[in-house]
């Protein structure tokens, strides 16, 4: 028999000859109505998990992770206030459900099984999963089974206090708002965790308001890995910084004492707490787990006989506040509402096709004030003696910070954050200066955790700020770059659009640094990130270009509200010449303000017809160094630089090649996963145009003097070019 059969079957019976499990006696922390209506919501948790399975059973269903043995996070909903933010743990099906019970006008159990059922009338994803979440409930929806939403949370609470010092345009929180976040004991181990709980203790430690309150949902086991008995406790008990507090999570009374404590804590201190809560879990981990494959039947009863529903109906009955047999009543009348619903839910509409199911990755436009930019005071103010600089040839890392200093002044809901970004102005210098004129509110020195820097952007996007995260080099996104695959990108597509977490996430990266190099620091690889639907990726290959690109990618996150990754090329950083020593020829004048290159503009430079190179970055430097040597050779050749590497520019890039009798792709990433195939494939299909590609080898990048071996150089590609061309040498 299914054990959630086993499990409804033994409430059913023991409740019925009032066989209870023992306990402590009710505190006095709820009154009777209070404590009734937390018991409801378990009860709809149940009915919803008992449901879900015959739902998936019938092929009306889908993912059927339960909540039953967690039904004590309702308690912890009623402790808190509707307008705390709440990022939920898989199980806690119970709080959303208790939460909708402080919120008028909530239809809970026929918004959830429509979630369940995957109906595209779904009103939070809109059919595409099954998730917790609600805007109405301040639950943004996600579907990280490994803790990967913590990060954001710690963000999140990181905002309210920023706000409440700078408040953004689009602020959603409430200055005296918390944030709470649950996950399990299992996830409470991956790195990702761990990352997010050190740094609150780091950020607490320094009087940072950081009011953020962990909730450790402890079951003993993560799928079949048990977890060693008083892990959580030794572990999170003495974190500095982080006040640890612990309950009985079947004890919906003590639960709800002890989460008040915690989110008052929270509250009056605006420091964060870890709340540890013992829980049970029933029926396995998910869908057709069965747990006594890797459980003695002895353990799985155990903890049946815990069934929190039952402690409920006892602690219940001892504190005068329902009988066992109306316990009984609204337990049995609840799996049968809850069945009505369900008959009707699985009748709506589903989505059905891919535009469909594509149509929320990218989130709606908001309305944002228009401005008219800085002033000229507040321009003299902030550049001090570089205002003079503006009218002369400077490099790229200079042009962007002026870019910044123009973007951040007129608009005060941006802000940066990184390692080394403020004192120190950057691991190259680009953020220099930007510190000083805005301060420790605006520009953040961070530790040293990507994760944790990516979830502060994710979370102050949360709350109307457009944050500027930096990682110091490209190849250090690998250690995070699931808070962007997995939290950023998909948290529009989940919530249909209803929640959003902008960004321009700058990384410095590539090839091409001569003294400092190796895999860590020369990485030429963007695979991980095109690969992401609904991610922008711009990629400038000089200063004035990089200027105009990144007001527009503020632009993009500020009113499109999108995810931007804004690649900067390290090794163009300080190129001042071109094509001999001291020429000067790369470098470029600041662009005026509210001059820029919009999203899926190329860049064209000439109007040759024997050969077009398709190029970017790096790429475009050396093709122009190149192009001096075809074009002595009497060929005609035009460079298009691509700038927008996700999505790729397809329609302007098979325009601004037309007339062109060749096509060279120069592309200094790798031959495997790199921009190179994809436009292979679009000159194939779309054109009869004789088109190569000339790439980076398959290889990790060598420090010293084979530094560039393995990448293109100006020589490679005047080879590659004449090759294609037919050339006899």
């Amino acid at each position: 028999m299914d054990r959630a059969q086993i499990v409804d079957g033994n409430f059913r019976h023991r409740v019925g000859v009032n066989d209870l499990p023992e306990g402590h006696a009710p505190s006095a922390s709820l009154t009777a109505p209070e404590a009734v209506a937390i018991y409801r919501a378990q009860c709809v948790s149940r009915a919803l998990d008992l449901t879900s399975r015959q739902m998936q059973k019938n092929g009306q269903g889908f993912y059927t992770i339960g909540s039953s043995g967690h039904e004590g996070m309702a308690a912890v909903a009623h402790a808190l206030r509707p307008s705390d933010m709440a990022f939920l743990h898989y199980r806690d099906a119970a709080f959303q459900i208790a939460r909708a019970g402080q919120v008028p006008g909530q239809t809970i159990a026929w918004d959830m099984l429509l979630s369940f059922a995957c109906s595209s009338d779904d009103p939070t994803s809109g059919g595409r999963h099954k998730v917790l979440g609600s805007k109405d409930l301040m639950i943004p929806p996600q579907t990280s089974t490994i803790a990967s939403h913590l990060p954001k949370a710690l963000g999140t609470a990181y905002s309210i206090g920023a706000a409440r010092r700078h408040p953004p345009e689009h602020q959603k929180l409430p200055d005296d708002s918390i944030v709470m976040c649950s996950f399990g004991d299992a996830s409470a181990n991956h790195s990702t965790a761990q990352g997010a709980i050190n740094t609150a203790g780091w950020t607490s430690v320094q009087s940072v308001p950081l009011p953020l309150l962990f909730v450790c949902e402890d079951n003993g086991i993560g799928i079949s890995t048990k977890t060693p008995m008083g892990w959580i406790e030794s572990s999170m008990a003495h974190r500095p910084g982080i006040k640890y507090f612990k309950a009985n999570g079947l004890d919906l009374f003590e639960t709800h004492c002890v989460a008040a404590q915690a989110a008052e804590y929270v509250r009056c201190h605006r420091k964060p707490a870890f709340l540890h809560l013992s829980t049970v879990r029933l029926y396995g981990h998910a869908g057709a787990d069965v747990p006594t494959t890797y459980l003695s039947k002895a353990e799985v009863e155990a903890d049946e006989a815990n069934d929190p529903l039952l402690h409920s109906v006892r602690l219940l009955r001892d504190s005068n506040s329902l009988s066992p047999e109306l316990s009984l009543k609204i337990y049995q009348e609840t799996l049968a509402r809850v069945e009505r619903i369900a008959a009707e839910v699985v009748e709506r509409p589903h989505l059905k096709t891919a535009s469909e199911v594509a149509r929320s990755l990218v989130p709606p436009v908001r309305s944002c004030k228009t401005t008219n930019g800085p002033s000229d005071d507040m321009r003299a103010a902030a550049f001090g003696s570089d205002l003079k600089a503006l009218a002369d040839p400077q490099p790229m890392s200079r042009l962007i910070n002026w870019a910044l200093t123009d973007l951040m002044l007129e608009h005060p809901d941006v802000v940066m954050m990184g390692e080394d970004v403020g004192r120190k102005g950057g691991v190259y210098g680009v953020t220099q200066k930007l510190h000083n004129r805005f301060g420790p509110d605006r520009v953040i020195d961070t530790l040293l955790d990507e994760q944790s820097i990516l979830g502060l952007a994710i979370g102050m996007g949360h709350n109307g700020f457009v944050p500027i995260p930096e990682i110091q080099f490209l190849a250090y996104l690998h250690n995070a770059e699931d808070q962007i695959r997995g939290e950023a990108a998909t948290l529009p597509f989940f919530s249909d659009g209803q929640f959003t977490n902008p960004m321009v996430l700058r990384i410095a990266g590539l090839g091409y640094q001569k003294g400092f190099g190796g895999h860590f620091h020369n990485d030429n690889s963007l695979a991980v990130l095109r690969d992401i639907p609904g991610v922008i990726i711009a990629c400038p290959s000089d200063g004035a270009e990089a200027a105009m690109m990144l007001r527009e990618c503020v632009r993009l996150a500020r009113q499109e509200q999108r995810v931007v990754v804004f690649v900067e090329p390290i090794a163009l950083y300080p190129m001042r010449d071109l094509h001999t020593v001291k020429d000067g020829g790369w470098m470029q004048t600041y662009p005026p303000v509210g001059q820029s290159i919009v999203l899926g503009e190329v860049g064209i430079h000439g109007d040759g017809h024997d050969l077009a190179i398709v190029t970017y970055g790096n790429g475009r430097y050396l093709s122009t160094q190149a192009r001096v040597e075809l074009e002595a050779k009497g060929y005609n050749v035009r460079i298009i630089d691509m700038r927008w590497l996700a999505p790729m520019p397809a329609e302007a890039l098979l325009a601004a090649t037309k007339g062109c009798k060749r096509v060279l792709i120069v592309d200094e990433c790798r031959r495997t996963g790199s921009q190179s195939e994809a436009l292979m494939t679009l000159f194939s299909e779309h054109t009869a145009i004789e088109t190569a590609r000339h790439v980076a080898g398959d290889c990790f990048i060598a420090t010293g003097p084979a530094y560039a071996a393995s990448l293109p150089s100006k020589e490679s590609i005047t080879n590659a070019a004449l090759d294609l061309l037919g050339d006899v040498r």
